[in-house]
């Protein structure tokens, strides 16, 4: 048994179960679909080079702020703790926190891709020899269980949740992802999150819109999610990757726009498009530290520090609950 069935009881292929919730969204209006979908053996893919674009600042601009304030995070976050990190993708930045964490007990990365937890543990096991690597394989924005020992110490967890991942939910379900993670890992907690700032339009849009087209092909990718996982017969190339930057709202929409009239099969559903219509299938929000740390005491979190650029164009946040 590998180290991602040890620790994962009821693990799940990517998108089994979700049908109703990718119905539901695709006749609403406007229709949308979950973003996790995006996020497959191959959009994990995309995404780690999207990651690497020129007009895409936020991987580049919080790894420079955690290579100069690494030692601090670190210290602030405390000695011997059991580090949890939500969608550790590549575990770059994970790096440079792990070697200025003390003592640390164990890491946990919970990722929703088995490709990309099994390529990331592996490498951390040969990198942290010493390290307690407990990989989790679930989708955390369902109730997950952490892979706890009777050993561990009570009140030691640590959660990174780098990237502004944060930003992909909306407001309101933030707050309630924040809470609901409280009361399924009691004890106190403190947490190292990745938010995004809002910027200019000219800065924003390019982005989640590049020039070379790799974020065109991570967001048609969820079309061939849909069509491997639930036999739909999307084709990719009659939708227009767009993402739009919508400043009252604070956040980057991005979507797929219908090319022409159309109607797609999905399970025993068909799905009708009007030439035009979008499917809304990632929302970004953009948050100022003020607006984020009202966000997070709605969820019984307090804002003790944070670290930006000079530029504030990112910010990492340390909450404590």
């Amino acid at each position: 048994m590998n180290n991602l069935a040890r620790w994962s009881a009821e693990e799940q292929e990517l998108g089994s179960g979700d049908l109703e919730q990718v119905l539901e969204g695709l006749q609403g209006e406007p229709k949308r679909l979950p973003c996790k979908l995006l996020y497959d053996a191959r959009g994990s893919a995309l995404f780690e080079r999207i990651t690497q674009l020129p007009e895409y600042y936020c991987t580049r601009v919080e790894l420079a702020i955690l290579r100069l304030y690494a030692g601090e995070m670190a210290r602030c976050l405390g000695a011997e703790r059991i580090l949890v990190e939500l969608g550790n993708g590549s575990s770059r930045k994970t790096r440079l926190l792990l070697d200025r964490l003390v003592r640390p007990i164990a890491y946990v990365p919970i990722d929703i891709s088995p490709s990309a937890l099994e390529a990331s543990a592996r490498s951390l096991r040969v990198s942290y020899p010493r390290l307690d690597v407990r990989p989790l394989l679930a989708d955390y924005t369902r109730d997950f269980r952490l892979p706890l020992q009777p050993s561990d110490p009570d009140g030691q967890l640590a959660f990174f949740f780098p990237g502004s991942t944060i930003g992909n939910f909306e407001p309101d379900a933030a707050v309630e992802f924040l809470a609901r993670i409280r009361q399924i890992c009691p004890g106190p907690q403190r947490w190292l999150i990745g938010v995004d700032t809002p910027k200019e339009r000219r800065v924003l849009e390019p982005a989640y819109d590049d020039a070379e087209g790799v974020t065109a092909a991570f967001n048609r990718n969820i079309l061939r999610v849909l069509n491997r996982e639930y036999g739909a017969n999307f084709q990719p190339d009659r939708f227009v990757h767009r993402a739009v930057w919508q400043e009252q709202e604070g956040r980057v929409e991005m979507q797929l726009v219908s090319r022409r009239a159309q109607t797609v099969s999905l399970g025993q559903q068909s799905v009708r498009f009007a030439a035009g219509e979008p499917i809304v299938t990632e929302h970004c929000y953009k948050y100022t530290p003020r607006v984020f740390g009202s966000l997070v005491a709605r969820a019984g979190f307090e804002v003790e520090r944070v670290w930006m650029d000079e530029q504030a164009r990112f910010s990492l946040h340390l909450l404590s609950a």
